[in-house]
């Protein structure tokens, strides 16, 4: 399977902005800058990826993600995420390819082991693995194979909707639940739930060290 994954990227100054009780706009646009990096980098290391491209109406976001092998394309007009991932979608259905992933640049936990096991999930297509959050109620990640099954239809409680949209257009799905694809990084409490998840694994490696 060839796959172009497809990442949207808000401002990175303004992004986070429910974060601001707990972090400043710099330690935000900061934080944000590194999950795009590390997003970047690890599909860059995925076989089954030929290609990445970043959909961002910020200069700096389109920058960084040239630096690191990604394609991009401006956002323009009023912010639509839905839009915006259709237009990206439209580039990359003009190369031969056979999907596309479309994955947020905010989960601090991914792994390139755990994008692979979601990439083999889509077999036999046609088919659409619908990976939601950790709460269930939203979309974190989304593999149509090929490309524009199902309309997008990102936003609060997508999850359900991608599903409904799914059962409508007769398109086989598959739910694909993973933990770090189901952390993305918007609360208070995301940031405590992900300081506990390292302060576990600090302390496995602590162990394993000394074993």
């Amino acid at each position: 399977m060839t796959l172009w994954a497809i990442v949207p990227v808000k401002p990175l100054r303004t992004a986070k902005s429910r974060l601001s009780a707990v972090l400043t706009r710099d330690e935000r646009e900061i934080l944000s800058q590194r999950m795009l990096i590390n997003t970047l980098d690890l599909l860059r290391e995925v076989k089954e990826i030929e290609r990445t491209l970043v959909v961002s109406r910020d200069s700096k976001a389109l920058s960084i993600a040239r630096q690191h092998g990604a394609r991009t394309v401006a956002e323009h007009g009023a912010p639509e995420l839905n839009n915006a991932l259709i237009r990206a979608t439209v580039v990359a259905q003009q190369y031969d390819i056979s999907g596309v992933l479309v994955i947020p640049a905010d989960l601090p936990l991914l792994t390139m082991g755990d994008v692979e096991k979601l990439i083999c999930s889509a077999t036999d297509p046609p088919v659409v693995v619908i990976a939601p959050d950790r709460h269930g109620s939203g979309t974190n990640a989304l593999l149509s194979s090929p490309p524009g099954l199902i309309e997008y239809d990102f936003g609060v409680d997508s999850f359900e909707r991608h599903v409904a949209r799914a059962k409508a257009a007769g398109v086989r799905f598959v739910v694909c639940e993973i933990p770090s694809i189901g952390l993305d990084v918007d609360l208070p409490e995301d940031l405590e739930y992900l300081r506990e998840a390292f302060d576990v694994e600090f302390k496995q490696d602590q162990e394993e060290s000394h074993s």
